[in-house]
């Protein structure tokens, strides 16, 4: 304010005119002077003009005043630099210097950027796209002309579709007319950054969508067993591809790196039912796993039988009488093994030959022996 308004006594006093105004005089209180003579017109007012007290006069205060204002003059309680800053040598403002260094900051911080090896910078001229930065140090021009957006292309981004918890349920539709519990995620990265900036407004959202979407195609087309545990790989390379062709489709720069199922349960309001109809197929399973397996023993064994007799029938052809005689005591052998045998023989000579009572004392000498082995070591 002292600044702008401080040549305002000047004017007024070159206003009043040569003898102030009334009743005003050279001493302020209405007198003529103190020595009676008339006022000097160029001093200031209130400023004797007699005696050794000179002062500049009233044009010389207004120049001098009009120069501070403008940065130009020294001295002065003020100071007098452009926007209060202090003059420099020879009463020349530091703004200059001030203002060259705010433009030489504005060209470093907007015209270099640096890209890192897993980014892409992406540069806009105006608003509109210019080209795509490699990893390093890149120059453009400087804001608001061109502008540059980093992107990260090598980060694995994931998103997550339903539940694995009680609280919430993503329920799907099967193609056999049942219902699941599904919880699955989607892994996936950038692939083109311009088109992924530019194209999708919303990437993440559209790629829960198109998850969700290619999720429900592909399982509508499978039965509840697949979809439980049994065709749980096939789903997941079914949904990817053709999450990437509908992606691919929006030109939305976005790859997919694979999708996992995480749990393929039934609803919860028929789970215990549902747990007790597996048991039931489980136990059912297993029943006929064992019947498999005794006919496959079963049937075995025939296939060596009849082996065998194929075998006896190619020597009978051979040899018959040979054979025949053979069968005979084979057959015999077996029936007379565990039967009491007496041996009788003609010409008035009836001797008697006790095999039976022979096998059975030659069965009690190797018992008697260790009986009598086993009371030594006693004693």
């Amino acid at each position: 304010m002292r600044r702008k308004f401080g040549w305002m006594p000047a004017i007024a006093a070159m206003v009043q005119g040569p003898w102030g105004g009334k009743n005003d005089g050279p001493d302020g209180d209405g007198q003529k002077g103190g020595d009676g003579g008339p006022r000097n017109p160029w001093t200031q007012p209130g400023k004797p003009s007699g005696g050794n007290a000179k002062g500049p006069s009233a044009i010389e205060e207004l120049l001098r005043r009009g120069r501070e204002s403008f940065g130009q003059g020294g001295g002065g309680g003020n100071g007098g630099g452009f926007g209060g800053m202090p003059p420099r040598g020879a009463g020349k403002a530091l703004w200059p210097f001030a203002v060259g260094l705010l433009v030489i900051l504005w060209l470093v911080l907007t015209s270099f950027h640096r890209v890192g090896p897993q980014e892409r910078g992406v540069v806009t001229l105006l608003g509109k796209y210019s080209r795509t930065l490699s990893p390093g140090i890149s120059l453009t021009l400087p804001a608001p002309f061109e502008a540059v957006t980093t992107v990260d292309v090598e980060e694995i981004r994931t998103i997550d579709i339903g539940s694995v918890s009680a609280e919430s349920e993503n329920l799907v539709l099967t193609g056999d007319q049942n219902i699941i519990d599904l919880a699955y995620s989607v892994r996936w990265n950038i692939r083109n950054p311009e088109l992924y900036l530019f194209q999708l407004s919303d990437p993440d959202a559209s790629v829960r969508e198109v998850a969700e979407s290619a999720m429900r195609s592909v399982l509508a087309s499978v039965s509840l067993d697949d979809a439980l545990g049994a065709g749980r790989s096939s789903i997941e390379q079914q949904v990817e591809q053709k999450m990437q062709e509908i992606l691919d489709s929006y030109k939305s720069g976005i790859r997919i790196q694979g999708v996992a199922i995480k749990q393929a349960d039934p609803p919860t309001a028929v789970n215990d039912a549902f747990k007790a109809v597996s048991a039931a197929q489980q136990t059912a399973q297993t029943y006929l796993n064992q019947a498999r397996a005794a006919a496959q023993q079963v049937t075995a064994k025939a296939q060596g039988e009849a082996a065998a007799f194929d075998k006896v029938y190619e020597q009978y052809k051979l040899a018959p009488e040979v054979t025949r005689r053979r069968m005979y005591y084979e057959t015999m052998e077996g029936v007379l093994s565990n039967v009491d045998k007496t041996i009788v023989e003609g010409n008035n000579v009836t001797p008697y030959l006790p095999l039976p009572e022979l096998k059975k004392r030659a069965q009690a000498a190797p018992a008697q022996g260790a009986s009598s082995a086993t009371a030594t070591e006693g004693q």
